[in-house]
């Protein structure tokens, strides 16, 4: 069969690695993709939002299954055009997809479904958003309300941090469309974790429990990104807490969604805080998480196309998914000034042509081909995903390789995973 890939980042790269050891695929393309897919996939120029251009190319080519890797395509509707023309696709239709790209649905939907969650208040001026503010306990989140590549919360310690991130939403106007509204949401004190699942409307299969680390910098230090590293699975994630996941909050969301005419297919990801052991839900995302889908994937045993064809045929309970007894740990390398304004066209040297061993990957983010050079074309420029028997294995898998990859202004966090290995070493 041929298969189609959406995007062009490191869960991109993981996609196209994944779905290329399939017996089943005879033909492999990314749309436009980056130069570490190019080696696995035929790269495609259409932008990943270029729906039209998109569904073009899937017709003539004829392509039997496209797989979309972005937040932005979902938005936009890309799932709800292409089945128009009757092409099989994985994910979420445009409504279904709102569960991400609004905020403030989303927080209705869980509060009307109790999902647990924080609580929180919608703004969309200024003035009542800062008078709110001054009152709150602090610390407080705020949060833009669309989409805004992971980098639209703030986690404001002092209420003038809090009034700086609503006047840059709502006032300055930093994230554009998505920061035209803001949610004001009180602080969790706990332990972050994400869990994907696939589902197809009706049955939901969680993924292996993976940990992100949002921050910048060592300890947790510095302004949110879309992400500096990752690993699976969680320890704190145990079988039964894993079971409270499923029956609280993956679950009625899933039937919430159907109740309301948006049945979702695809990908669904909780962003979870676990506070004194119960989880509660700071985001859904309406695809892979990226890096998550770094760490994950690696640990799928069973056909990534046999999962996504039984979603896409709402036959999701008829299959079992099965998934390696392994650890992995992906550490993302970005460029200098990340996540705010960074260069580009940087070469890389150091990069391996294909993964330097069985035990560690190279996932391809923002980079890009100029002639024999391969140069950084992103923020996140590439993740090291290390594997192993255990997690300590598999991060000095991965460390070994990241300290071989070189650009100039290079950055990388250097604790990934380290406090989950100190909790339980």
């Amino acid at each position: 069969m041929k298969v189609l890939v959406i995007g062009s980042g490191g869960r991109e790269h993981a996609l196209v690695w994944k779905l290329a050891q399939s017996p089943r695929v005879s033909a492999l393309f990314c749309a436009p993709g980056n130069a570490g897919i190019e080696s696995q996939a035929r790269c495609i120029p259409i932008a990943a939002e270029d729906i039209p251009q998109l569904k073009a190319f899937a017709v003539s080519e004829g392509i039997d299954l496209t797989v979309v890797g972005p937040e932005g395509s979902l938005a936009l509707g890309i799932a709800d055009e292409f089945r128009k023309v009757k092409l099989k696709i994985f994910g979420p239709t445009r409504g279904a997809a709102e569960i991400e790209s609004s905020k403030i649905f989303a927080k209705d939907l869980m509060i009307r479904h109790q999902i647990p969650t924080a609580s929180a208040r919608s703004f969309d001026r200024v003035a009542p958003a800062l008078a709110y503010l001054a009152h709150h306990p602090l610390p407080v989140v705020v949060k833009a309300e669309g989409l805004a590549q992971g980098k639209g919360v703030v986690v404001a310690t002092t209420h003038e941090q809090a009034r700086e991130a609503a006047t840059d939403m709502l006032e300055k106007q930093r994230f554009g469309a998505a920061g035209q509204r803001v949610l004001i949401e009180e602080c969790l004190d706990g332990a972050e974790v994400s869990v994907m699942a696939f589902t197809d409307g009706k049955t939901v299969v969680p993924m292996v429990p993976a940990q992100d680390h949002k921050r910048v910098g060592d300890g947790d230090t510095g302004p949110n990104t879309g992400g500096m590293g990752a690993y699976a699975p969680a320890p704190l994630v145990t079988p039964s807490l894993q079971t409270t996941i499923l029956r609280t909050v993956l679950c009625p969301i899933v039937d919430a969604l159907s109740r309301i005419g948006r049945p979702f297919h695809g990908v669904l990801y909780a962003g979870l805080m676990i506070v004194r052991g119960a989880p509660y839900v700071l985001e859904f995302n309406a695809r892979f998480g990226d890096p998550e889908t770094q760490v994950v994937l690696p640990l799928l045993k069973t056909d990534l196309v046999d999962v996504m064809e039984a979603v896409v045929e709402h036959r999701l309970d008829q299959l079992t998914v099965e998934w390696h007894k392994q650890s992995s740990v992906c550490v993302v390398l970005t460029s200098a000034g990340y996540p705010g304004s960074y260069q580009t066209g940087l070469p890389i040297h150091g990069l391996p042509e294909s993964r330097p061993s069985d035990d560690v990957l190279v996932f391809h983010a923002g980079t890009r081909r100029e002639g024999q050079a391969v140069v950084t074309a992103g923020g996140r420029v590439v993740g090291v995903t290390g594997l192993g028997p255990r997690l300590a294995i598999a991060r000095e898998q991965a460390y070994k390789v990241v300290g071989t990859i070189a650009f100039q202004g290079r950055h990388f966090r250097s604790d990934i995973a380290s406090h989950s290995l100190q909790a339980n070493p």
